[in-house]
């Protein structure tokens, strides 16, 4: 969902017809996420994604095909024949839509924008004229239908989702084709759905002009396109915006509070394949006499595994005041945007929220835990803290240890032998000239970035794991060491281990990758 300045929406979008041609030349002029870079600098670049636009049309005062190009898909600015002809295969770029010729001169009429993918693909997304680039103006538009391009929650969700190679992806809701476009690195066949015929043209326009295969492209709400379909993995960036009335379409869900995403998430858990993973974005209401964590595992669907993150938390006149400007009322008549900012706080007050959250939902459908052969594990926290993307491995790597911790009791984990992640550092706190240090913290310097405070005997125990020994003989040598009775250390230590590795610190051995296990590579 990206805040940009005022459009106005294209009649009739371009055809794909010669994307390949258009691909080529721009490519050709170095039309690129690097290319960009080098040619505006850091500063520029940076003014460009707050909606500053002065720097970059400073930068881009000569007429080579990189700068032509800036000034027409990404500044919106009219060039001349002469330098277009230089940079685009023009006549094609004409007969498909791409630019029109207007008073002289030429013009884009859609937004195009370099898109590096993450494995240094040269993409590019395709959206409505000034819809891609960010800012803290919002887009000012109320036109039904218009499309955004990339912005922070769109890279967000591509960012944690799970990357391995599947037969059947959905992204739900697609808009400009971004989650379409990753998912077709690594899935045999992408379906996006939009309730929005004119955002499937664009996501077509997306694939084709990135060179990645096509999608099977269905209109439609929610699950309905695509019938009884199952897959292996359903990505969303849903129109999550909790506001009253139906609002606009790119980004209000047009149902009751936070109805859409619930439904969403409830009816993915049938959708699914044995394994396959769904991951949305979503916003949720914090009630007044509800513990919110409750109301999340409500969301969970049968045969579901979930973690969900919560990343922020608005009060209701912030959330109010940051969609109030992303739709441009507060640049409006004053009277009608204060009666706005009344019907939202009405329709809060009245549904008892005093403040919404917003974060990460991921699903697991486990075979075990459909059967009723195992409890679900559903994970509902809070972190606000940095991060570090991609997150899709450690997405991966937490459904694996929550299916190891649910097999292996105590005995079974004294048993198995464990690694410390190789980005964890400690740290000691404690007065300056003391002997012992009043706790130790264990530090990830990836991932998720977490920090638990150990004793000494969790501080001492994960140091020397290394997956040579056993945790119960650790334990054992330790106790010997601190002259402490090893039956009692055995009974006590199990639940800092079992924490140790739900939050990353320790990897069980079976869990390691082949070569990343003791003794890989060596006779």
């Amino acid at each position: 969902m990206e805040r940009v300045s005022t459009t106005s929406l294209t009649p009739s979008l371009p055809v794909p017809a010669h994307a390949a041609r258009l691909r080529e030349a721009l490519l050709a002029a170095d039309f690129t996420a690097d290319g960009l870079l080098d040619l505006l600098g850091a500063p520029a670049y940076a003014a460009l994604a707050r909606s500053e636009t002065v720097p970059a049309l400073r930068a881009t005062r000569g007429d080579s095909p990189l700068e032509t190009l800036v000034r027409l898909f990404l500044l919106q600015r009219a060039v001349a024949d002469g330098p277009a002809a230089a940079a685009l295969p023009l006549e094609e770029a004409l007969a498909d839509g791409w630019v029109v010729r207007e008073d002289g001169a030429v013009r884009a009429t859609v937004d195009v924008r370099p898109y590096g993918g993450p494995d240094g693909e040269d993409w590019f997304i395709v959206s409505d004229l000034g819809c891609a680039v960010g800012g803290a103006g919002g887009i000012g538009s109320k036109e039904e239908g218009v499309v955004l391009g990339v912005g922070g929650a769109s890279t967000t969700l591509a960012g944690i989702t799970v990357r391995t190679p599947v037969a059947a992806a959905l992204d739900l809701g697609t808009g400009s084709g971004i989650q379409a476009l990753h998912a077709a690195r690594h899935a045999t066949l992408v379906t996006a759905t939009d309730l929005n015929p004119r955002a499937l043209d664009f996501t077509r326009l997306t694939l084709a002009l990135s060179g990645a295969r096509e999608a099977e492209l269905l209109e439609g709400s929610l699950y309905e396109p695509v019938d009884g379909d199952t897959y292996d993995l359903i990505v969303s960036n849903p129109p999550f915006v909790i506001s009253p009335g139906a609002g606009l379409t790119y980004r209000d869900g047009g149902m009751s509070g936070d109805d859409l995403c619930r439904t969403l998430v409830q009816q993915a858990g049938e959708r699914l394949n044995d394994g396959g993973y769904a991951q949305f974005l979503a916003n949720w209401q914090h009630v007044y006499g509800e513990e919110w964590q409750d109301r999340l595992r409500s969301w969970v669907p049968r045969g579901c595994d979930a973690w969900i993150v919560q990343r922020e938390v608005q009060d209701v006149t912030q959330y109010t005041e940051l969609w109030l400007r992303d739709s441009g009322d507060h640049r409006g008549d004053p009277e009608a945007y204060r009666a706005a900012y009344d019907r939202w706080l009405d329709a809060f007050e009245a549904s008892g929220t005093r403040s919404i959250g917003f974060g990460w939902i991921t699903l697991r459908r486990d075979p075990a835990v459909a059967a009723g052969e195992a409890e679900p594990s559903i994970v509902v926290e809070e972190w606000p803290h940095p991060v570090e993307q991609p997150l899709g491995p450690a997405v991966r790597a937490h459904f694996e240890r929550q299916d190891y911790l649910r097999h292996h009791d105590d005995a079974a984990l004294l048993e198995d032998s464990f690694t410390l992640a190789p980005e964890v550092v400690q740290e000691q706190v404690g007065l300056p000239g003391a002997e012992d240090p009043e706790h130790v913290v264990l530090r990830q310097n990836r991932g998720m970035r977490r920090a638990t405070r150990v004793d000494h005997v969790g501080a001492g125990f994960a140091g020397v794991c290394d997956g040579t020994l056993s945790a119960g003989r650790i334990l054992d040598a330790i106790a010997q060491l601190m002259g402490e009775d090893p039956v009692l250390l055995r009974d006590r230590t199990p639940q800092a281990i079992r924490l140790l590795v739900e939050e990353g610190f320790l990897t069980p051995e079976s869990l390691l990758p082949e070569d990343g296990k003791q003794g890989a590579g060596t006779e």
